[in-house]
């Protein structure tokens, strides 16, 4: 039991600590990324405020190339909310799928690119991949979508 009681305490200083901390040097300050979500629900007030990451479109075909080629698009996305947009990191869903993006907060209003390199090394026929795109979004989780058909190399 006292075991207990001292991993609460532990738990509920370093959680009191943490709210009055500020940003070390070169980071981003912890009251840019908040959750509405609570224990009574959701705090709607909070949520409106949360930024977006608004996409033109999440699917791109680069149709048919060559194995071995080696292809990028570019998504563009909007941050229509009312606080920065924050990306966390974005994930790939194999290693020949890359995706690189902007790792400074995005303000609300401005535009952002995330772009995808595809290499089609040792792949064939039909190929559909994914980028996983975590951020401070309500959603939390964006989803990009590329696909390809892959003749053999030239």
């Amino acid at each position: 039991m006292k075991r207990l009681l001292i991993i609460s305490l532990v738990a509920l200083a370093a959680c009191n600590n943490q709210k009055n901390a500020k940003a070390p040097a070169g980071q981003l300050p912890i009251t840019l990324v908040n959750n509405p979500a609570t224990a009574n629900g959701m705090d709607t007030v909070a949520a409106a405020r949360k930024p977006t990451m608004d996409f033109k479109d999440t699917v791109h075909d680069f149709g048919t190339i060559h194995e071995r080629e080696i292809v990028e698009y570019e998504f563009s996305f909007t941050n229509n909310g009312k606080t920065p947009l924050i990306i966390n990191s974005a994930i790939g869903s194999c290693g020949c799928t890359v995706p690189s993006y902007p790792h400074d907060p995005v303000e609300p209003g401005k535009t952002g690119i995330m772009k995808v390199t595809f290499n089609s090394a040792g792949k064939s026929g039909h190929q559909e991949k994914t980028v996983s795109i975590h951020t401070n979004t309500i959603r939390g989780v964006q989803m990009l979508f590329i696909k390809s058909d892959i003749a053999p190399g030239k």
